[in-house]
């Protein structure tokens, strides 16, 4: 695989991946990804990304049960 960003090439390895949202910092490691050997940009298949994606929305709809708790 070609790196989107720099052409040169991408290795299937593994990488983490961080989100910053307003209420918690998720860091996940060792996710299986293409990391470019030139410039180190990661990229990451569709399922990787339906996976974080489902996370994120998992603590988000946790936190968002937790903060409404704070209020009963």
């Amino acid at each position: 695989m070609k790196c989107l960003y720099c052409g040169g090439e991408a290795q299937k390895g593994k990488s983490s991946y961080t989100a910053d949202r307003d209420h918690f910092h998720l860091f996940i490691r060792d996710i299986p990804a293409y990391v470019c050997t030139q410039c180190g940009e990661k990229f990451f298949d569709e399922e990787e990304v339906r996976r974080i994606q489902r996370l994120i929305r998992q603590v988000e709809a946790e936190i968002d049960d937790m903060r409404a708790y704070e209020l009963v």
